[in-house]
């Protein structure tokens, strides 16, 4: 078992508030929207968006690895844009981890748009080692995913504000 934990950072043009409105608190609705080749669906399983509830995201068929992964909401700080939440169920779960917990910051910038920081802290099953190209690859389709929603929100300036 190995502990570990990855971390990105990218500068976002859109600013800190609508892509927390789109991305974190409307997130069920938005992202099948703008990445239909990623999501089919997000259902809210349990509570009402708020610390403590449940979703599970539908993966379409290209998603190779998991067809979903359900996670929990452990903490929602809309003045700090700070939303936390672990995987409980799907996705790498024992697959290759045993655990997995996120933590996704997004800090404005004085220039306008934001810094959106995304960090996973993991814990590999017994006898698994982390798979650093793995690692590169969701990296890589997360950075993916952020630009095509910045790139919709720059589209669509009335949405989320």
């Amino acid at each position: 078992m190995v502990s570990g934990s990855s971390s990105t950072e990218e500068v976002v043009q859109v600013e800190a508030r609508r892509l927390w409105n789109a991305t974190t608190k409307d997130s069920h609705n938005f992202l099948p929207k703008v990445l239909p080749e990623v999501f089919t669906s997000i259902t809210i399983l349990q509570g009402d968006g708020g610390v403590g509830t449940v979703k599970q995201f539908n993966f379409t068929p290209g998603k190779k690895d998991f067809s979903f992964i359900k996670e929990r909401v452990d903490e929602l700080d809309e003045e700090n844009f700070v939303y936390k939440y672990t995987a409980i169920e799907g996705g790498p779960l024992g697959k290759q981890l045993s655990s997995a917990c996120f933590e996704v910051k997004l800090v404005p910038r004085k220039e306008g748009g934001c810094v959106a920081r995304w960090t996973c802290n993991y814990e590999t099953l017994p006898g698994v080692q982390p798979d650093e190209g793995k690692l590169k690859e969701i990296k890589e389709d997360s950075f993916g995913m952020l630009k095509k929603v910045e790139q919709y929100l720059l589209s669509n300036p009335n949405l989320y504000c």
